[in-house]
């Protein structure tokens, strides 16, 4: 079986605006205020929480202080947690293309560096958890992207056979564990850092959910 396997975070949903504000209450604790802003950070956001607080504290002059990053962390997952959809939408069109890849006799599923139950947590909240086949997060394995075995696994779980599946993806990670796992790999040029896709050479680039069927055949061949 042929699996298609999506990212979550800047490519089935835009997320960046509740993990911003995830990172922005971590930085209100340490008495800062908002450092972090939606309008130019949501490339950042969709690089975890990690990657938030280390710009965060680049911009405070604190760009070694790793400890900072190390105690918050926890606090900004428990945040996000708190407040893991207020603003998160999932792109327009997703939904229905992973419908029709599903009646087209693909797999579908979810590869995600986040959290596996933060994962779980959104896609339910999200009304979709039950329209893919497996979602393995972070934490759900030992390794994680940008190991090919992360999506592997995934397309096993969903029934699919690993050597014939297909990466849809936003960042250079995506990119990465596609390559490392020699599957193509489906860049979308919508995210937050879309005008970035082209430079990583993806198989192919991604505008509308709606050419996604078409990709998928052109470069893993019919269910």
């Amino acid at each position: 079986m042929k699996t298609v396997v999506f990212d979550l975070d800047g490519t089935l949903a835009d997320t960046s605006g509740d993990l911003i504000a995830a990172a922005n209450a971590c930085f209100r604790d340490m008495g800062e205020g908002d450092v972090l802003d939606i309008r130019t950070d949501a490339g950042t956001a969709l690089k975890g929480g990690r990657a938030m607080l280390r710009l965060g504290l680049e911009r405070l002059g604190r760009a070694d202080d790793q400890a900072t990053i190390d105690k918050y962390y926890p606090l900004l997952l428990e945040a996000y947690a708190r407040e893991i959809d207020t603003h998160t939408v999932l792109y327009p069109g997703a939904m229905a293309a992973v419908e029709a890849l599903k009646a087209a006799g693909y797999r579908v599923a979810v590869c995600t560096n986040k959290p596996e139950a933060l994962a779980h947590t959104l896609l339910s909240r999200l009304g979709v958890r039950d329209a893919f086949g497996a979602m393995v997060g972070a934490d759900t394995l030992a390794i994680r992207k940008p190991d090919p075995e992360h999506l592997f696994e995934t397309a096993r779980r969903a029934g699919g056979d690993p050597a014939m599946c297909l990466l849809v993806g936003d960042t250079d990670t995506d990119r990465k564990t596609a390559t490392a796992a020699g599957v193509p790999c489906v860049l979308v040029s919508f995210g937050p850092s879309g005008a970035d896709m082209a430079a990583l050479m993806p198989d192919a680039l991604l505008d509308d959910y709606a050419d996604l069927h078409d990709i998928v055949v052109r470069l893993i061949g019919a269910a």
